[in-house]
């Protein structure tokens, strides 16, 4: 299906975002756009897998931004190691259904 392969596409591009900000300091920058973009993604997720129980798992992140830089850098990690999570189930469930 088009619609996951480009959802993939576009996680792994922020999944990049997330990276050039980790390294740049997280806890300096706002978490906000990157947590915005991954619920809106995960929405799209969401509706192309439907079916899918796993899909359920995920949570949606907070668009409020903690004032504590070690609270932003734990939510950049957070929304990385979902971000990855995200890209596995797209990616599997491509591989299924054309199985």
């Amino acid at each position: 299906m088009v619609q996951r392969g480009l959802l993939v596409q576009m996680l792994k591009r922020l999944l990049e975002d997330t990276w050039v900000i980790q390294q740049q300091g997280a806890g300096y920058y706002s978490c906000v756009p990157l947590a915005r973009r991954y619920n809106k993604l995960l929405a799209q997720a969401r509706s192309v897998l439907h079916e899918d129980g796993l899909v359920q798992t995920f949570e949606d992140f907070s668009d409020t931004d903690p004032k504590d830089p070690s609270d932003k850098s734990k939510i950049v990690q957070a929304i990385r190691i979902e971000i990855g999570q995200l890209i596995s189930l797209l990616e599997a469930a491509e591989e299924a259904e054309s199985a």
